[in-house]
């Protein structure tokens, strides 16, 4: 007798078990969706799907009401640790973390370009939301983009749901100016002039005026992908922009301003796109790695 209830709460955990399995991988693709909105990473967005899979494995789900609910809240936790976790190791690198970027003359008259310019929508995005602090991207993506609660959103961030509501409001802002295209671009472009050139004549406190104190700088390199945050940080490296730079052109990256350097013996020395939310410079983007470089549809020198 005490064999057979054994064998049927084996039964029991058994059946438990595969349908858990089931309702995660029905929840799967959307939980890697929401992970890869937040970290902009397909790899690390991978891992927290995964993660959470293993978090739900040692859980009692007869506890759970709301499935897809507790899925998310788990997500968008562990998400927030590896938003910390490089916050406070800017110096890390990974694989997937830079935007693919297009590049297309600053005067927009590139039909093929433009065109290119709708698909690289979300990589745009991404390059906004590297801007936000780690909260404020958790909590803008979770309500902005998949709708999740505020209640929710502030049980991950360990603040009320009002708090949690103020930081998805602020990162809104950000973005909606990162966003807003000036008619003719002129402010963009007075930032970027105002960067280049006081990144060629080593001036710091010039630098420091145009760009955002919390100014994000990715680096494309052959050896992955380099993040420095800051912006004393960014300004101290800045005259490395500018190094072997025999000539340059603008164009317009991802619909951002930007330009295309070259060495002196044309070869492509590297692509820059800035993200300008005011008279700022919030977020700069810079592919040298050759390999790349090699592979993209850059625009013939000036």
């Amino acid at each position: 007798m005490n064999n057979r209830i054994k064998d049927d709460a084996d039964m029991t955990d058994t059946s438990r078990a595969d349908l858990d399995a089931e309702a995660f991988e029905a929840e799967r693709d959307r939980l890697s969706a929401v992970a890869y909105r937040v970290l902009g990473s397909h790899a690390d967005a991978e891992d927290a799907a995964q993660e959470a899979w293993m978090r739900l494995a040692r859980q009692d789900t007869t506890t759970i009401d709301n499935l897809a609910g507790w899925l998310t809240t788990v997500v968008g936790r562990i998400s927030l640790d590896v938003l910390r976790s490089r916050r406070a190791r800017p110096e890390a690198s990974y694989a997937d973390g830079a935007p693919v970027l297009v590049a297309a003359d600053d005067d927009g008259a590139d039909p093929e370009a433009v065109a290119a310019l709708a698909d690289a929508v979300g990589s745009a995005m991404l390059v906004v939301l590297d801007s936000l602090t780690p909260g404020e991207r958790v909590a803008f993506v979770l309500h902005d983009l998949f709708a999740v609660p505020f209640a929710d959103i502030g049980r991950i961030l360990g603040r009320s749901a009002d708090a949690a509501k103020m930081t998805a409001s602020r990162a809104r802002r950000k973005v909606q100016a990162a966003e807003r295209p000036t008619p003719a671009g002129r402010a963009e472009r007075k930032a970027v002039a105002a960067f280049r050139s006081a990144a060629a004549d080593g001036d710091f406190a010039a630098l420091l005026r145009v760009l955002d104190p919390d100014v994000r700088l990715t680096v494309d390199t052959p050896g992955g992908t380099v993040v420095t945050l800051g912006a004393t940080a960014v300004a101290s490296g800045a005259r490395t922009v500018s190094g072997d730079v025999a000539r340059y052109r603008a164009v317009r990256v991802d619909g951002r301003p930007g330009y295309v350097s070259w060495r002196a013996d044309g070869t492509p020395l590297s692509l820059i796109s800035f993200t300008v939310a005011g008279d700022r410079i919030t977020a700069i983007a810079i592919v040298v790695d050759p390999a790349k470089l090699a592979a993209m549809r850059l625009p013939a020198p000036a």
